[in-house]
């Protein structure tokens, strides 16, 4: 294992109401370059891979005032993300643009983007 030269950390706040539904989300990390302050979110979809176990636990969060047309884009980003995160990390070139073209499919869907012709 490589010898830890740093150590960052992330800060979540999640304010609930009284059903203990998410009604603010707030983030901050250590080593952000434009400050330690908590930012203000309106979802987060967080994965942890656990080493022992193999399994992933998932936290994902939304808050009441997000709207369907914001989760749409949200879902599309991150669904981008992942297909080209998943390409980075396996070079599974088959894979990853079957990923991509789901995403451009949801994308085009949901009308984040505009449909290709």
């Amino acid at each position: 294992m490589s010898e830890i030269k740093q150590k960052s950390e992330i800060r979540i706040e999640v304010g609930l109401d009284s059903e203990k539904v998410p009604v603010s989300i707030a983030w901050a990390s250590s080593d952000n370059p434009n400050g330690a302050e908590l930012e203000e979110a309106k979802a987060m979809l967080i994965s942890f891979f656990s080493k022992d176990h193999l399994d992933t636990a998932k936290i994902d969060l939304w808050t009441k005032d997000m709207q369907v047309n914001e989760m749409d884009r949200f879902m599309f980003q991150t669904l981008r993300g992942l297909a080209d995160t998943y390409y980075k990390s396996t070079q599974n070139t088959k894979l990853a643009r079957a990923m991509q073209q789901f995403v451009q499919y949801f994308g085009e869907e949901t009308e984040v983007i505009p449909k290709q012709k």
